[in-house]
């Protein structure tokens, strides 16, 4: 939608409140509801504001100590929210509704460093800067409840219903069961602007995913965070819950592979040519940085203590850093041929920020480049049993090779790399200040 759209939309009272949408830290959605009238008039030329407390709360939304840019010392100040036109699009599941994203600046214009999407620009410059652009799709797994989200939340998250009852990876009997709610969500992001490709049954208990087609990064991950936000909106007003975190059971966890290829400004393919496997150098190149700074970056790939749980060996999710050719048993698998080749992230669960990890890809991939870094042989057989470096295997063994990586002080900025390593570590304060279910039940007769 464009803003003529818009306008007459408004008019006509088709459309009433327009969505002013950021992005936090954790890749949810925040922002205002404004009515549509005021938006045209005022924020439209004028922008809106909110408090900078926004990238400096936890998951709970308290606010925390350790930020450099919004604090009690600093007086939480106001960043100014400024309308990126070109993401305005209706929200069908939402009765007389637009939403559009924000870029996060400050009062004299500069960026506000530490927002995803301000470090995703920054980066997708960096591959501008040599005519190239970034393409990229996100595959993003989830779990359906029977329950509602109130229900769930009271019953502590325990004995919820899943919506299906046993695997139904590729079924098309057990995505027909839940088919109603897959079917409005499809629907609706098609609404929303978005190309929808398939929906699927997957491993876990009621676990399924909706894939969409690949376009330019900063627009899939607009649409990956629009879309994991209105998931979770059509399933409560059918009465269900979905989950993304990466690994809600013992079971499979939720996924979200990464795939990504470089184009020139006229779309010739850039990872693509003669060399072993259809590789060109460059491409190479971009596969060597990703294995090079794997560890150092997994923060932004698994930026929760709960994201390290899905590492599990054949769990297909990823533990050795190695690449193969279509092997899913590695950490980079590179699939397609030609035009449509592209080298896929499995290292990322359900809970990751897109517009942080797709950063992360195009540093490594440009780390690489720069440094013309070997490739080494792709990886044949099973990674899970080679001796092969693995992925950190907790977030606090991630957030000391984030903060110990010269790479990412020197393409993020220190204030980047302080500042997501104290989110990180404010979310390991509060875990291990908890009392689990897990030390109760082994605890309070036992011990």
């Amino acid at each position: 939608m464009d803003v003529g759209e818009l306008h007459d939309e408004v008019r006509a009272g088709r459309i009433d409140t327009v969505l002013l949408a950021v992005v936090d830290m954790q890749g949810r959605l925040q922002g205002k509801r404004l009515s549509a009238r005021y938006f045209l008039e005022e924020v439209l030329d004028h922008a809106s504001e909110g408090c900078n407390y926004l990238l400096a709360v936890d998951i709970d939304m308290n606010t925390v100590d350790g930020y450099a840019m919004s604090s009690w010392e600093r007086g939480y100040g106001d960043f100014v929210m400024k309308p990126d036109l070109s993401t305005l699009r209706r929200v069908p599941w939402q009765e007389g509704t637009a939403l559009l994203m924000a870029d996060l600046v400050w009062e004299d214009g500069s960026d506000v460093t530490a927002s995803p999407r301000q470090i995703l620009r920054g980066q997708l410059a960096r591959l501008q800067e040599r005519g190239w652009g970034a393409f990229v799709g996100t595959e993003l797994e989830f779990v359906v409840y029977d329950d509602t989200y109130e229900d769930a939340w009271r019953r502590g998250y325990r004995d919820l219903a899943p919506s299906n009852l046993y695997n139904v990876d590729y079924s098309l009997l057990g995505t027909a069961r839940i088919e109603p709610l897959l079917r409005r969500i499809r629907l609706g992001m098609e609404g929303a602007g978005m190309y929808v490709e398939s929906a699927k049954g997957e491993c876990n208990l009621g676990q399924h995913e909706i894939a969409f087609r690949y376009t330019d990064a900063l627009a899939t991950c607009d649409n990956h965070s629009v879309y994991k936000n209105g998931a979770k909106e059509i399933a409560s007003q059918e009465g269900r819950s979905i989950t993304f975190m990466a690994k809600p059971n013992e079971r499979e966890g939720n996924s979200c592979h990464i795939h990504i290829s470089l184009r020139s400004d006229d779309g010739e393919p850039i990872m693509a040519g003669s060399e072993p496997h259809g590789l060109s150098r460059i491409g190479q190149h971009f596969i060597a940085g990703q294995l090079a700074l794997m560890r150092e970056f997994t923060l932004l790939y698994a930026p929760n203590i709960n994201s390290y749980k899905r590492y599990v060996p054949g769990s297909f999710a990823p533990t050795a850093i190695k690449w193969g050719v279509d092997n899913r048993s590695c950490a980079l698998r590179l699939v397609g041929h030609g035009q449509s080749l592209r080298i896929e992230n499995r290292v990322p669960g359900g809970d990751v920020n897109p517009y942080l990890a797709v950063s992360a890809l195009i540093v490594a991939g440009l780390h690489g480049i720069e440094r013309e870094l070997p490739l080494e042989q792709a990886f044949t057989g099973n990674a899970y049993g080679s001796d092969a470096e693995t992925v950190p295997r907790t977030l606090r063994e991630a957030v000391e090779l984030w903060e110990g990586s010269e790479t990412a002080r020197t393409a993020f900025g220190e204030d980047v790399v302080a500042h997501y390593a104290n989110n990180a570590r404010v979310e390991l304060a509060a875990f291990d200040a908890a009392v689990t279910d897990w030390e109760l039940f082994r605890g309070f007769e036992r011990m």
